[in-house]
């Protein structure tokens, strides 16, 4: 049998769909032996005005403008590349190395994330169908033939749900996607695929244990993330969320707050005129170190703001405590995801009535696992195997 033995990860810039990736590598015994390729929209001037376009057809215009204008075009770097090294994503120039070291080393595992993604690794599967095996993650919308796996949460299939379809008219009905349900291609999981397993959080305990195993116990986290299409909030969230965690500070022995980049300013403000003096909480200041990890690994109970499917499902996957803030303002599959959690009892609402010393318990979510298993089922099933890192 063929052996897999080494990794393509193609991102979008994105870092949660890079970290699903990556995620999946590590439950694949693959992590130290992947390329790291990622798909670059130009940006800056006119630009920023055209992210609407296909990003094929966005690149070609400003290739061609930067034609015009006399620049040089960039030159692809050798393959393969250090594994922290980022380079641009060129379909042929993937393929064209595919095949060229098959003989020599083998398939080689192709894993995607994103929307910009789609087009260009479906060309690599399209270019070289016998020389790898292509997961793309998250739902591509169609023509899922393309890919040899698709690894998507369930609510991306929520469109097709007696109550989506209640809420879509019908002369939209037929531009929704996903149109068909799930075929065998396709890989359901309840969240994000992550790298937050038990080796990263073993290893994160003992990077952190100094700032944080020493704090006064419970420890709760609170994450805050940022507003979405379809998760919409502002200083009335900020202001909800002060208000609950003055009511629960009585029961915590100590609070560590986090920001996303994604996070509004008038959002983080209000949060740090409330709580930057205070001496039982402490604000990161959005500087590496990230505690992250740390976090996950070292609290006792998580508070998480509905908009991000990544920082549930990761603090969903530890089995601690999660309660959530924001869930009435979101709406479409976000909605239903957080309803999903809850009919799981992974998480509750966070109203500040909570008592941060009471435990509670439920089956952690274990999709990157899962998921991970269904790769190597998929890839015997062509006639190959992984070949994990020892």
């Amino acid at each position: 049998m063929r052996a897999i033995s080494r990794a393509i990860v193609i991102g979008n810039g994105v870092a949660g769909a890079q970290n699903q990736c990556i995620g999946l590598l590590r439950a694949l015994g693959l992590s130290d032996r992947y390329t790291l390729y990622r798909v670059n929209r130009p940006r800056g001037g006119i630009n920023d005005k055209l992210r609407w376009l296909p990003i094929n057809a966005h690149k070609q215009l400003d290739s061609a403008v930067e034609w015009i204008r006399g620049k040089p075009a960039k030159k692809l770097m050798p393959f393969p590349a250090e594994q922290r090294e980022v380079l641009e994503a060129d379909a042929r120039h993937i393929a064209k190395a595919a095949q060229q070291t098959f003989e020599r080393d083998g398939p080689i595992l192709v894993v995607a994330s994103g929307h910009d993604t789609i087009t260009l690794a479906s060309s690599i599967k399209k270019l070289v169908p016998d020389n790898v095996f292509l997961v793309q993650i998250q739902h591509p919308r169609s023509r899922l033939h393309r890919f040899d796996l698709v690894i998507t949460p369930q609510h991306d299939y929520y469109p097709l749900s007696p109550e989506a379809r209640e809420q879509i008219p019908l002369f939209l009905r037929r531009w929704v996607t996903p149109r068909k349900p799930p075929d065998k291609h396709v890989v359901l999981t309840v969240g994000a695929l992550h790298q937050a397993d038990s080796d990263a959080l073993r290893s994160a305990s003992s990077v952190w244990h100094d700032e944080m195993a020493l704090l006064p116990k419970p420890l709760l986290v609170v994450s805050i993330g940022g507003p979405t299409r379809h998760c919409r909030y502002g200083a009335d969230l900020a202001m909800q969320l002060t208000a609950s965690i003055k009511s629960v500070l009585p029961t915590c022995g100590s609070i560590r707050i986090s920001f996303s980049r994604r996070t509004p300013m008038i959002v983080s403000e209000i949060i740090l005129t409330e709580f930057s003096n205070h001496p039982r909480v402490y604000i990161w200041n959005g500087q590496d170190p990230n505690p992250h990890m740390g976090h996950l690994a070292l609290a006792d109970a998580f508070v998480i703001t509905a908009d991000s499917v990544s920082m549930l499902s990761e603090a969903c996957s530890t089995g601690k405590p999660v309660y959530v803030i924001g869930a009435e303002r979101c709406t479409w599959k976000f909605s239903h995801f957080i309803r999903t959690l809850h009919s799981r009892g992974a998480v509750r609402p966070f109203t500040g009535t909570e008592n941060i010393c009471e435990k509670w318990g439920y089956a952690p979510l274990d999709d990157t696992e899962k998921a991970a298993a269904e790769v190597i089922k998929a890839v015997a099933e062509r006639g190959w195997r992984l070949l994990p890192y020892c």
